[in-house]
């Protein structure tokens, strides 16, 4: 994967702006530390930064392609996985190559077809293009790669990561609406927003068009279609789809592995590839002492040790177990904010962060079980009525408790109404009144793309590609229209997964329950988190001043965060990981020198 940058302005002379976008450049380096490229025209700059997956003597970049007289050029982030199957169609177009990459491909494709090039490209994604005239920028159906976007005084910048914009504009201010999207739905957002004032993420499935103004448009969303098929058929169509998902994953020019927890979604991942790459290397993460402290709870009943070494077992895996130690996890809360821009996930990111780094030390790729939950009906509140029923987004708990912690200043913003109406209009974006499809719908917009972030964030900080091959357009389709009965097959979450798949997996594997990403259960992290957010609340500059009822979070502290015992998102995020949780927001306010209007 990759970093890009582009500065554009069609009526403007750019060129003296080329130390600007170096600036911008280095701050993308650990996306991309095989090389840096840059191509400046009077009207517009780009740059990008390499971590070379396919083709790697040819594939560098930026990317120009001439045709019929005329120079396009590109910078491009992602995979495509049916490069093939397209580069043979615009060779009978008359199209010739000069590299065996993906990018080549994508720009002779825009070339030929313009922004319907989308509607022949399966994978992950998110590139621009200048023709001279005007500026063309799309992202993957799914969201996978990002692509985020500003214009500052007529002039467009777009960068894979905020802090490459907030380094052109030179501050970080965070309006009412950024706090509200902060505070209310953090760490999930809006789909097209940030935290940051006039700082926009391209949305999932959308291109923008560029001259003077900005023009965006979808060109991929969930639709209705007639599900024809019987409940046998359809367990294996779904096994054929992600079959095919993962085999075209595999395409690299570099040793691939595969992340393994052993859940049903990396092992079905784990089993396929083994298939084909053999000895697959695998990698499992857990922390120090967890063993001795690990206490099951609602949502996390077992630990995966016992799993993973069936798994590893069967299939002959050359496996690793990255054990993160406690103060490790707490001293990466900063490079984990850091990488994504603004508080995140907390310890969730920052061990993702570190057990990336150990993966990158052997292998530039790697593959993922993300995405199955959100599509295959993984979580509680698919089949809890009394969760997707409630008036707001499932995976928020107690919301009046969560409200009651923020001072009086926080409260007028009205974030319950401000949540409500985000809600409300996700739904309005889909025409649906059926339970099963409204989710999908919010769980792919929504609570996916806040781990999508967290993937490729974290992962990109440690020059780790990631591939999620449930993130499949092709696959999410079909079960969106699939019967609801079907999703639980024999009253199971995920139960069409699980049945595809039985004879790739050990039974207690198929058959369990789902568990989410493991967290630290350790004493001594808990002590050394919360020595933390005490010491920062001598800071009188600290932000969360700004935000949080004192006498409240002052007695979560002394509680040990014992005063708030729901979920403060998802599944997670309760007692030290809450804790961390306020410490980024802590640390995102110093860091950032984030400017409040509101």
């Amino acid at each position: 994967m990759c970093g890009i940058i582009t500065i554009c302005n069609y009526s403007k002379q750019l060129l003296h702006y080329d130390e600007k976008i170096m600036t911008m450049t280095k701050l993308l380096q650990k996306r991309g530390p095989d090389h840096t490229g840059y191509f400046m025209t009077p009207h517009c700059l780009m740059s990008h930064t390499r971590l070379a997956i396919i083709d790697l003597k040819n594939g560098n970049q930026p990317l120009l392609y001439t045709h019929q007289q005329k120079t396009y050029r590109m910078v491009y982030n992602g995979e495509l996985y049916n490069m093939i199957e397209i580069k043979n169609h615009l060779i009978e177009l008359g199209y010739s190559f000069q590299t065996t990459s993906d990018s080549e491909v994508v720009l002779a494709a825009y070339i030929e077809y313009q922004e319907n090039c989308l509607d022949l490209l399966e994978g992950i994604f998110a590139f621009v293009i200048d023709d001279g005239e005007k500026l063309f920028a799309a992202r993957d159906p799914l969201g996978v790669k990002p692509l985020y976007y500003t214009l500052k005084d007529g002039t467009l910048l777009i960068a894979s990561e905020i802090k490459s914009l907030l380094s052109y504009l030179g501050e970080a201010v965070v309006d009412e609406q950024g706090v509200k999207e902060l505070l209310g739905l953090g760490p999930s957002l809006t789909p097209g927003l940030t935290v940051y004032k006039n700082i926009y993420s391209l949305r999932p499935g959308y291109f923008l068009y560029f001259q003077k103004d900005i023009h965006t448009q979808c060109y991929w969303k969930l639709h209705d279609e007639k599900h024809d098929e019987n409940l046998p058929d359809t367990i294996a169509h779904v096994r054929h789809l992600v079959i095919e998902s993962i085999q075209h994953q595999l395409l690299s020019d570099v040793p691939l592995s595969c992340m393994l927890s052993g859940g049903l979604d990396s092992s079905i991942i784990t089993a396929i590839t083994s298939q084909y790459i053999r000895p697959l290397a695998t990698y499992s993460i857990t922390y120090e002492d967890q063993d001795k402290y690990f206490q099951a709870y609602d949502y996390q009943t077992t630990m995966d040790d016992d799993y993973i070494q069936k798994m590893t077992s069967r299939y002959k895996t050359h496996h690793q177990s990255v054990i993160l130690k406690q103060s490790d996890l707490v001293d990466a809360l900063k490079e984990a904010l850091i990488a994504r821009d603004m508080p995140g996930m907390a310890d969730i990111d920052a061990s993702f962060l570190l057990f990336a780094k150990e993966i990158s030390n052997q292998h530039k790729l790697t593959l993922s079980g993300e995405c199955a939950d959100e599509i295959f009906g993984g979580y509680p509140w698919f089949y809890k009525k009394e969760l997707y029923q409630q008036p707001y987004f499932p995976w928020m708990r107690d919301l009046d408790k969560k409200l009651d912690m923020f001072n009086e200043k926080v409260k007028k913003l009205q974030l319950k109404d401000y949540i409500i109406d985000r809600y409300t209009k996700s739904l309005q974006e889909i025409p649906t009144d059926q339970p099963k499809k409204q989710m999908i719908y919010l769980n792919t917009q929504w609570f996916m793309q806040t781990l999508l972030t967290r993937a490729d964030s974290q992962t990109m900080r440690a020059s780790l590609e990631v591939r999620v091959p449930f993130a499949s357009t092709k696959i999410l389709q079909y079960l969106y229209n699939m019967p609801t009965e079907y999703m639980f097959v024999n009253g199971e979450e995920k139960g069409i997964l699980r049945q595809a798949f039985a004879d790739f997996l050990p039974s207690e594997i198929s058959h369990r329950k789902k568990n989410p990403y493991p967290k630290t259960h350790s004493p001594l992290y808990s002590q050394l988190i919360e020595d933390k957010l005490k010491e920062s609340l001598k800071d009188s500059s600290n932000i969360l001043f700004q935000f949080f009822d004192r006498k409240k979070l002052q007695t979560f502290i002394d509680t040990h965060g014992q005063s708030f015992t729901v979920p403060w998102f998802g599944q997670l995020m309760m007692g030290p990981q809450l804790m961390a949780y306020f410490y980024q927001i802590y640390l995102w306010g110093k860091i950032y020198h984030i400017q409040l209007e509101f």
